[in-house]
């Protein structure tokens, strides 16, 4: 019975992250209340000064008022300095639970769909909610419930001034109800842009040395300006509306202080009103009418990060994490594949259809077959990195998915075709960056695919880096690291992709070694094969064509069947493309 479990829904996860900060949130709502209150300040200020102090100039009312005014000032900017700090540390601590989960669904989105961008966008999301509630923007949200108070105050002071207010506040929500239409679709398309723009740029960096040697490094660079030029076309669209708005909702404030001032004259010649309530009217509508002003301003950040949160929430219902509650034990007898049918992900079309067998302990499988055949398709989902569509693989008749994807690692030794190591030690990628690896297990490792010697005789041995991708070091010796990781562990399943295809005479020796030594030991070892010689150390082959397994069993057997003299398979006939096939 399986036993991984999805966890909590994701909708919950990132509500729950959010969640966890009420009590911040609480404290910031409340300080926000305070805050809005001490900005009366102002307005009772001047209208104590004009209606009590000047009458009666008296000279102690104004000291302590002044004092007393500065006193609140003070208090304001201390609760406000406090208020931005919280937003800043609600922020970072949002990030720190949920990097490590969106991280985690960054490394499986491309098992599961085809990525649009350079991948990274989910990171940069992340990134733009925590911006977002680390800027001032989110205290407009905390300061807007506040504002019926000012408009009360208004119409306090006079009908006709807590009416100019109201009109006042009205046009500018409906300017930000414009600004929220207005701004939606540009932010989506600059960010569709960017993506792109960072797509080509990652693309160059990688494949700078093909673009130097065939000189054709100044049209990809035309393309990306055309792409670059688009995106700041985009960009400068959003920002000029957002600023555009931004400058009408200041202008339509300023123009409102002078019309409540000019109400306010108004009123105080018909002897309606004081002087003082005309100068605190119009600082009231000021405070009144700023978190809206405030709102705007921020509108384009707000929407985007609106947006970002909205791709988390996808990213993470496509990938939630799952929970095992059992640990199964190591699988020591069997591989099983059960019919399967494997997709590309993000694709509807099947690249290997209804593949089945069955491998004792001990074994080895050479998979052989024309180029998109469907071989590496099906190495993937033995694997566990591909899904199948249907059917299941299984190791000592349990699922794969019944083992965490840690607990599985250890059971499995994966060497793809295209080598990726990361920017490291050798003992570091050997081990598979595991902490305090023990240096036997890593010198096993190294011994089992013969590349101890190699790697001792480089200026720093073990610790030599290799930079990113592995550039420090020529393709075969780092097909030879990266059979040593596959071999870490003595996992018992290891499967490797074209494992000689960059390796010299003594390199396919020592591979050949490697997969006798998988064998000894009882594992199963799996590879995919052009070249006859990596055939030599394994008992069963199974050839592949159109997607569909054309024979199986004992290698001479098979090879005797399906290929002329030199080892090329007879049933080569085409077939869909097959990515990396």
């Amino acid at each position: 019975m399986p036993q991984s479990r999805p966890s909590e829904p994701p909708r919950t996860t990132l509500a729950a992250a959010l969640g966890s900060f009420r009590r911040a949130f609480a404290g910031i709502a409340l300080m926000s209340g305070v805050v809005n209150i001490l900005a009366l300040t102002g307005s009772f200020f001047m209208l104590q000064v004009y209606d009590r102090v000047i009458p009666g100039r008296s000279v102690p009312t104004l000291v302590g008022l002044v004092v007393f005014a500065g006193t609140l000032f003070v208090f304001q900017g201390v609760l406000e300095l406090i208020r931005s700090r919280l937003l800043v540390r609600i922020g970072m601590g949002l990030d720190a639970r949920l990097s490590g989960q969106v991280y985690s669904a960054l490394m499986r989105l491309p098992l599961r769909t085809k990525l649009a961008g350079d991948g990274l966008q989910s990171l940069r999301d992340l990134d733009q909610v925590r911006s977002f509630l680390s800027s001032v923007g989110p205290t407009a949200l905390f300061d807007l419930p506040w504002m019926p108070l000012y408009l009360g105050i208004c119409f306090l002071f006079h009908f006709w001034i807590g009416m100019t207010a109201l009109a006042g506040a009205v046009i500018l929500f409906g300017l930000t109800l414009f600004a929220e239409a207005r701004t939606r679709e540009p932010a989506k398309e600059a960010n569709r842009q960017a993506a792109a723009r960072n797509t080509l740029a990652e693309a160059t960096r990688r494949n700078v040395e093909v673009l130097q040697a065939m000189g054709f490094g100044s049209r990809i660079a035309s393309r990306w300006a055309d792409i670059n030029a688009e995106y700041l076309g985009t960009n400068a669209k959003a920002s000029d509306l957002a600023g555009t708005l931004g400058t009408i909702s200041k202008i339509l404030r300023m123009m409102l202080q002078s019309g409540i001032l000019a109400i306010g004259a108004w009123l105080v010649i018909h002897q309606e009103a004081t002087g003082g309530i005309m100068i605190a009217s119009s600082i009231m509508m000021g405070r009144a009418l700023a978190p809206i002003e405030l709102a705007i301003a921020h509108w384009k950040s707000f929407v985007t990060a609106r947006q970002a949160w909205a791709r988390l929430t996808q990213l993470l219902a496509l990938l939630p994490e799952a929970a095992t509650s059992v640990s199964l034990p190591a699988p020591v007898s069997a591989l099983v594949v059960e019919g399967i049918s494997v997709t590309p992900p993000g694709e509807r079309r099947v690249v290997v259809q209804d593949a089945g067998f069955a491998l004792e302990k001990g074994a080895g499988l050479g998979i052989i077959g024309p180029s998109a055949s469907g071989k590496s398709s099906l190495v993937r989902a033995i694997a566990g990195i591909w899904l199948p569509g249907r059917g299941a693989v299984r190791l000592d008749g349990a699922t794969l998915d019944q083992w965490s994807p840690e607990e599985l690692g250890r059971h499995v030794g994966y060497l793809p075709q295209d080598v990726q190591l990361f920017d490291g030690t050798i003992a570091e990628n050997i081990a598979r960056f595991e902490p305090e690896a023990p240096s036997d297990k890593i010198l096993s490792a190294a011994r089992a695919a013969g590349v101890h010697d190699l790697i001792v005789h480089l200026p720093e041995g073990y610790e030599t880096r290799i930079g990113e991708a592995g550039s420090a070091l020529s393709a075969g010796q780092r097909q030879r690291v990266a059979l040593a990781r596959a071999l870490y562990g003595d996992p018992f399943l290891v499967i490797l992709d074209e494992p000689n295809s960059n390796l010299d005479s003594e390199g396919e020796a020592a591979l050949t070694e490697a997969i006798q030594g998988i064998r000894a030991r009882g594992g199963i070892a799996v590879v995919v094969a052009h070249r006859p010689s990596a055939l030599a150390s394994l008992d069963q082959v199974l050839v592949m064509a159109n997607g569909r397994v054309q024979g199986f069993g004992p290698k001479n057997e098979v090879l005797n069947k399906v290929t002329r003299p030199g080892g090329v398979p007879l049933k080569v006939v085409s077939a869909p493309e097959e990515n990396a096939s």
